[in-house]
Parts: C-alpha cells; structure tokens; sequence
C-alpha cells in the first residue's frame, strides 16, 4: 500500500503537470466568462470605469428594434440552413458509402472546402455571386434568368448566406459516414430477407440506428447557425437594409464599433441561455425519437 507521502508527491505532481492548462483556462476562459456576466449589468464603454446599472441593459434590449431583427435574421438562417445542410450531408455520405471506383477521392474531395478558413471562402463566393462576372449568375443565364444582384438585394442576401452555407457540409458528411458505416450489415441482410427493400431498409434500419449522429449533428449545427459572423462581416455588414443583421454581429458592431460592452454582454449571456435551454429540449424530446443501443437515455 502506498504511503501518504508518495500519494501527496504523485498528487503535486499532477497539479504541476495540468498548470499550464489550468492557468490558461483561468485567464483566457473562466475569467472572461465571469467578467462579461459583471459587465452585462454595467454602463462601460472600455475608456471609463464600468458604471453598475443593475438590470437596465437587458431592459433595453428587449426594447431595441435591432435586437428582435437580429434574432429574425439568425432564426430565418437556423430553420432553413440547418435542415438542408443535414439532409444534403446524409445524401452524399449515403452515396460515398456505395462500393463505387474512387471512392476515397470523392470523399476527400467533399471534405476539402471545409477546411478553409471563413474569410477565404467569403471571399470566393462573393466572386461566385457577383452580378457581373460570377459564376451563378453565368449559371442562370443559361436558363434565362435575368442577373441577380444577390449581396445589394435585401430580398437575396440572406440566400446567398445560406447557399454558402453548403459549402462547409463535408465534415458532418464525414460524420454521418461513420454512423453509416457503423450499421450492421447482419441487420441490413436480415431486413432483406424479409422482403424490405432499399428505402424501408433505410428507414426502419438505417436511419434508427444513425439517430444519435443526426442529433449530434442536429445541435452542432444550431449551435453553429447562431454564431454567424464572419460571412456577413466580410461580404455585407449587415446590410443591405439589416437583411443579414446577425445576431452576432449586432454583438460585434455594439462592443467594437459603439463601445457599448456592457450591453454586447448582455446580449451574449441571453445567447448562452437561449443554446442551453434549446439544447436541453432537445435533447429532453430525443428519448422519444433516438435509438441508444441498450435501451433510450433517460
């Protein structure tokens, strides 16, 4: 049995060990996340000394005709993006999934867009969307279809976000073809014997035991379609007319171009709520809907 000094010592040294990560934790996360809470309640501008108000930024928001339209714009992205982007990442994990030539290629090659970085890919499809020289409109002019000015018409610029939104689908392509290829085939051969073919095999089969990789990627992709930045920051600030007024970009425009953090916290703390509480319903409402080996998570 080991004595309490050698027990001590191995406990020293772990605490050594994890320091860098327990520092960096405390000063880069843990301490801003409590410091933004501080500020949420405060008037502070970076300049002045943070001026407590109690809950008066909150009561603002609510109050801002700009805070409501953010959330209609970031909903309006959430509820068409994210359900497209599932069903498009499934059909084309289903397709690489098949014993075809290539398949390796064709499987790296629907992953690479994804790892580049927000501010190129912006900037590509701007190029894509030009009403002048892009490619889309080339596109649509074959067919007869009048050039588009997608980024200076309110009524298409949030399309063509959420059209760009695609373009990221490999990884949670990759995802889902690990869930794929994690289905039995015993199970697949037993519903075949039974007269199912391949579109019940799927849905009775397939798709109950994948379940628990499309909630995953069902929350990863909310949680995602609410922190929209970057597109509309690099392509239309916000415009035209708010039509891209994300609800994180009113974030960025109230604490770096109004100086106004004590209200962009508070407007961060009320994003933090509403992802937890949407994902703890959703969670709640998956025991109804997900297959867990073993029997459904409580």
């Amino acid at each position: 049995m080991r004595s309490t000094k050698e027990s001590r010592r191995e406990g020293r040294n772990f605490y050594f060990f994890i320091s860098p990560w327990l520092i960096g934790f405390v000063v880069f996360a843990l301490f801003p996340v409590l410091a933004s809470l501080y500020y949420s309640f405060t008037e502070y501008d970076i300049i002045h000394a943070p001026k407590f108000i109690g809950a008066g930024n909150y009561q603002e928001l609510f109050q801002d005709e700009q805070f409501w339209n953010s959330i209609k714009v970031t909903l309006k992205y959430t509820f068409i993006s994210v359900p497209l982007t599932l069903l498009l990442s499934l059909f084309f994990a289903i397709l690489i999934n098949q014993k075809i030539p290539f398949r390796g290629f064709f499987r790296t090659a629907m992953y690479f867009p994804s790892m580049i970085s927000g501010v190129s890919m912006a900037l590509l499809w701007f190029w894509v969307f030009n009403p002048q020289a892009g490619l889309f409109n080339y596109v649509l002019s074959i067919f007869g279809v009048e050039p588009i000015a997608w980024f200076l018409d309110e009524n298409y610029a949030i399309w063509a976000l959420i059209i760009m939104s695609f373009w990221g689908m490999g990884a949670g392509m990759l995802i889902f073809l690990a869930g794929l290829q994690g289905v039995p085939s015993s199970l697949l051969e037993a519903a075949k014997l039974d007269g199912a073919g391949r579109l019940r095999s799927f849905w009775n089969v397939t798709l109950p035991l994948i379940s628990p990789v499309f909630l995953f990627q069902l929350i990863m992709g909310l949680i995602e379609s609410f922190q929209v930045f970057t597109q509309a920051y690099t392509i239309t600030q916000g415009g035209p007319n708010y039509s891209t007024w994300f609800y994180v970009y009113n974030i960025y425009v109230n604490a770096f171009k109004n100086f106004r953090y004590g209200y962009a916290s508070a407007m961060s703390w009320i994003l933090l709520i509403a992802v937890m509480i949407i994902t703890y319903a959703i969670m709640k409402l998956s025991n109804r809907y997900v297959y867990y080996e073993g029997g459904s998570e409580r």
